[in-house]
């Protein structure tokens, strides 16, 4: 099955580099290109696509807004996005992925790195570069100093079960499902159920959001 790329940053110059990037792969082809956010949400609907590359920073209705309206579409609920950040800590990735996004990637990546992600975006193994994005997270949710029991709302966890609670730590630190079902010594289809229903119950749309509310609900304290 061919992967529809969607490529929405204002710069022209990148987008065309990564449309040659993209096309040159046989299972991929770029099914559109937007210069902000509103042209990507209409494109997005318009082609059908399956991954949006989409820039944070661009005028108009940026990509953070864009984001949002992708996530809350029901018509759009297939379509993932890949945020691209200039640097790979961005004030705005935190808030990217609580608005729906799938993960996010640095522009200097190698494309090799590039095309492995939006592979993985594509076949719903959303969280990329997972080390990364949990120090990510943790990072900006530490910032301010140490937080008390009284900022987390670990209410949303009560509907998780204690295995179903595990295996969103081990999510949260970074994990693969056939590391986790190491750690826990289950199998990997087993980690993936509990992952999948962990989802389910917390209206997350992918593992990355799973990380967020992990440490959102104090389940996974920054530090700890």
């Amino acid at each position: 099955m061919t992967i529809k790329v969607l490529l929405a940053d204002d710069q022209a110059l990148l987008r065309s580099a990564f449309r040659v990037l993209v096309d040159s792969e046989p299972d991929m082809e770029v099914v559109g290109e937007a210069s902000d956010g509103a042209e990507a949400v209409e494109i997005a609907r318009a082609k059908g696509a399956d991954i949006v590359l989409m820039d944070i920073r661009m005028p108009g209705t940026d990509g953070l807004t864009a984001t949002r309206l992708i996530s809350e579409d029901p018509s759009l609920a297939d379509v993932r996005v890949v945020m691209l950040t200039t640097f790979e800590v961005d004030e705005y990735v935190v808030d990217s992925l609580r608005a729906g996004a799938s993960g996010f990637l640095g522009k200097g990546a190698e494309p090799e790195e590039l095309l492995a992600a939006i592979r993985i975006a594509a076949a719903g193994e959303a969280l990329l570069s997972p080390t990364a994005t949990k120090g990510l997270i943790a990072r900006f949710l530490a910032q301010g100093g140490a937080q008390d029991d009284s900022v987390y709302d670990s209410s949303r966890l009560d509907a998780l079960t204690v295995r179903e609670r595990e295996v969103l730590v081990q999510v949260a630190g970074g994990l693969s499902n056939d590391e986790i079902a190491g750690r826990l010594e289950v199998s990997p289809l087993t980690v993936k159920t509990h992952v999948n229903r962990a989802m389910a119950k917390l209206g997350a749309r992918d593992r990355a959001q799973l990380v967020v509310i992990s440490y959102e609900t104090g389940l996974v304290r920054p530090g700890a």
